[in-house]
């Protein structure tokens, strides 16, 4: 399971269906996953983010590397939209994997553009 800025805003704010998913997830052994700019459009205060800080530890955070980068860039250009962040989010997934998002509709369109049959989850 992918996770996108929603799910992780969804978690801060203890929003019990988003803590629901996660809790069924991990009972069926899914890996949860996410890339390091998604954490940095949630990630303010550490402090006062306890429990988003005890989900990333365990998170397998993607990291985001020139070829990816590059690949980002060749999606959003097929694609016509501009968000990096969202065009990682559905590279780093596999066919067949649910990402959990805020923005169903640009993580779908996405997803079709660079022809990932991904399951599309709102938070």
């Amino acid at each position: 399971m992918i996770l996108d800025a929603g799910a992780l805003i969804a978690v801060s704010r203890n929003d019990r269906a988003m803590i629901a998913r996660l809790v069924v997830a991990e009972q069926e052994d899914e890996e949860l996953s996410t890339h390091p700019m998604v954490v940095a459009q949630v990630w303010c205060d550490g402090g006062r983010q306890a429990v988003l800080a005890r989900l990333l530890r365990g998170v397998q955070i993607v990291a985001i590397d020139d070829e990816l980068g590059r690949r980002c860039g060749g999606l959003l250009g097929k694609a016509e939209t501009s968000d990096p962040i969202d065009a990682a989010v559905v590279l780093i997934a596999s066919d067949g994997e649910s990402v959990v998002t805020s923005d169903p509709d640009d993580i779908a369109h996405l997803a079709r553009v660079a022809r990932r049959k991904i399951i599309v989850v709102r938070c």
